[in-house]
């Protein structure tokens, strides 16, 4: 009886010899049915809010209305690192120009 309660042991805590396919759950990566739904569903209303401009319609009102919860959404679909032309360096130019009272 002793013998018996050790091998079951030992298939419990996956020894080499007794691991399968079985039980490894899903891949990688792979988004839970219910959030690939809500997403869906989120996304939808989105679109539908926005009239005939659709999603972005509803963001541009989003952007405007509420600037504070916009630009950290924005934030997060932004690229890390921001490249200029061909993939070299941003140029910026800065153009400083004074103007006097009544011009």
């Amino acid at each position: 009886m002793t013998a018996g309660r050790q091998q079951n042991t030992s298939q419990k805590q996956g020894k080499p010899e007794n691991l399968t396919n079985a039980g490894k759950g899903r891949k990688k990566g792979v988004l839970n049915k219910t959030t690939a739904l809500l997403k869906d569903a989120i996304l939808a209303a989105a679109a539908q809010a926005g009239g005939k401009d659709g999603l972005v319609g509803y963001l541009k009102t989003q952007a405007s209305a509420n600037p504070q919860s916009f630009l950290p959404l924005l934030g997060k679909v932004l690229p890390m690192q921001v490249t200029g032309e061909d993939g070299g360096p941003v140029e910026i130019n800065i153009t400083r120009r004074i103007v006097k009272d009544g011009e």
